[in-house]
Order: C-alpha cells, then structure tokens, then sequence
C-alpha cells in the first residue's frame, strides 16, 4: 500500500511540475537552487504554427505564498539541505517562499509561527520539534484564518489527525523506528556486547523529537547496554562547535565506552572533531548518527564515524512546499511520507557522496 501511494504521489508531482514556469518566484534569503527544466506553456501557439511557447511568466503556482521552517540556523549542515529542497520546489511550483531560521530552538519555533500567522500566507510548513500541545492553538488559529498549515522533520501526530483533511501532511522519518534502526545498525557493526557501555548524545527532553533519541537508548538497552545519556544542549544545539569540550568530558566519564551515538545531524557532522579531541583514533570507538551531509561522508572515510541513518532532508524541504501548492489549488488532503530508511556506512558511501557534496543527499 505504501508503494502505492509514494507512486500516486510522484505521478501527482509530475503532472504538476509539467505546468510549472521556469523562473523562480521566490525569496531565497541569498540561496540559489536550479531552475527546472520545465514550463507553463500559453494556450496559443507561435506565429510559425509551432509548439505552444513557454510563458515563464504564467506560473501555475504563482499565486500561493509560503512560510517555510529549514529548522536550523543558516548553512548548518542539515537544515542548509533541507532548504535546498525547499528552494528547488518553489523554482518548479512557481510560488513565493519566505524562510523563517529557527536554530533548532522549540521556543523560537513557536514564537515565529505567530509572526508567520500575520504574514497571511497561504501556507505554513513548519518543524515539529514543540510538539502537538504547543502547536495546537497555533494550528487552529492558521486553519481559521483560511492559512494551510503541514509539516517536516518531526511529526505532529493529533494535530496531522485534526487536519489531514486540510492538507496537514507529514515529510520525514517515523522518529522512534529510525532511533531504533540506527541503535540496532550500531551494535550489528560495533562487536558491542552486554555490559558494554554505550554513549547517547540526544533530545529526549524535546516532546516528539525526543522519541528518535528514545528509539536508540531502548535498542541499546534491550541488548544488554549500559547507557550513559546526555541531553544536548541549547548552546551545542545551535552551534555543534560548542560542543567539542563537552564531549571530551563525556569522553573522559566513560572510558570505556564502545559505542556513541549522537541523534543529531550537525553534531555527527562534527564528530571527527569531537573524537579527535578526546584523544581518540578513527574507529577506537565505534560513532553513529543521523543525516548524510559532506561533513559526514568526510567522516565516515576517514573512519571516525560508523555508519548514519539518512533521512534525506532534501525531501523534506522540497515535498511540503508541493503539499502546499497542491492542497492550495487542488484541495488535496495530507500526505505523510517516510523519508528514513536506509543505514548509510563504507560499504554504499560511494554511491550518494557526490550527492551529498551537492546540498541534496
């Protein structure tokens, strides 16, 4: 069933890109995404009897307006794809995006929501990361005011039940099942016995988003692990380069850990640093994470990082950006996509690194 509707989805996808324009209506905050190949065409044909002429100008989506959350701060490392994707979208949709930096803060995510409420947009994709109870008047007062509200990243799960209906989808990972899936990936790898100690650098505090973190300490645990768990914060959360002395503590209270997982994109992008700072050699301790970015390919070479989940955020910029367009035109209701499926480590690295170098993978 789910192959399916991915199907569906990308025929829906198709036929719309077909009608789109070719320039890019939107506010890229100073980025720059390729334009598509296609283009609206007029409904007349040339003076010579030809083809249809494109009409860049008649843009199918032109009149929807966006309010887009990348998550992060500007050009980390996840977030900067995740915006790629968004970019990209409205070049081939033909709509007008404004993107609202957040640095990965929940307080800030709510806080900037109520501005993009007064901004009247048609649509709203927003992160998850506050959870339902924060979000929930938000939505409603969006949906009120006639403003399509879906989301990236991190789910809503009541709110996305509420609206599904409206156009609230969901684009990203099933949270629980790829912290799960990392944490078992990591012991198949790392030789890590019971008993053995296993560090996890994660969010449990952040309703819904803490649930990817709780996936990988419960693997861990099942197995017989001893957890040692800190909860990233706010600081390091917003500038993973903060973190570098923290992690050598962690480092320093478990000597003898076998394992490190940290349930964050910038933070395992970074995790060469870290390691090697703590006075650690490539692979002396075995490190995984989530979110393939040029970073982690450059880490996962060099032996530092184990293996990542790849929840390919490019799809998460690039597919909330359609959901809008179409429920927008359309009516169509939410679409909840799975982007987190597969365990990225030496063996495939090869095949997405020159994706990754480009802001896509």
């Amino acid at each position: 069933m789910k192959r399916i509707l991915l199907l569906a989805l990308a025929v829906v996808i198709v036929l719309a890109i077909s009608a789109c324009g070719n320039d890019a209506g939107v506010d890229t905050g100073g980025g720059e995404a390729p334009v598509s190949d296609g283009g609206a065409v007029s409904e007349e044909s040339g003076d010579d009897g030809q083809a249809p002429v494109a009409a860049p100008e008649d843009k199918h989506f032109g009149d929807v307006s966006i309010v887009f959350f990348p998550g992060g701060s500007e050009g980390d490392s996840f977030a900067s794809v995740v915006y790629n994707g968004a970019v990209a979208a409205a070049n081939d949709m033909g709509c007008k995006v404004d993107y609202m930096w957040s640095g990965w803060q929940p307080d800030k995510m709510v806080s900037q929501f109520k501005d993009a409420i007064a901004m009247k947009p048609t649509g709203i994709c927003i992160m998850g990361h506050p959870g339902d109870d924060a979000f929930a008047p938000l939505v409603d007062e969006a949906r009120a005011a006639g403003i399509i509200v879906t989301c990236q990243n991190s789910s809503l799960p009541t709110i996305e039940d509420k609206y599904k209906a409206e156009g609230f989808g969901y684009v990203g990972q099933e949270l629980y099942a790829s912290g799960e899936m990392l944490g078992k990936a990591a012991l198949n790898r790392s030789g890590a016995q019971a008993g053995d100690t296993a560090i996890v650098w994660g969010l449990l505090g952040q309703e819904g988003r803490g649930q990817r973190t709780k996936g990988v300490v419960d693997a861990f645990e099942a197995a017989g692990l001893d957890v040692a768990y800190y909860e990233i914060s706010d600081a390091v959360n917003a500038d993973a380069a903060q973190g570098t002395s923290v992690f050598a503590g962690f480092i320093a209270a478990n000597p003898d850990a076998k394992i490190v997982v940290t349930d964050h994109g910038a933070l395992t992008s970074t995790i060469g640093t870290y390691l090697s700072a703590a006075g650690k050699q490539p692979g002396e301790i075995y490190a995984a994470g989530f979110d393939l970015s040029a970073a982690s390919v450059e880490a996962i070479n060099s032996g530092y990082l184990g293996c990542i989940l790849d929840q390919q955020p490019w799809l998460q910029g690039y597919l909330p950006i359609v959901q809008v367009c179409l429920t927008a035109q359309y009516g169509f209701s939410g679409l909840h996509i799975d982007t987190g499926a597969s365990i990225i480590d030496q063996s495939n690295i090869e095949l997405v690194a020159p994706l990754a170098e480009q802001g896509i993978r």
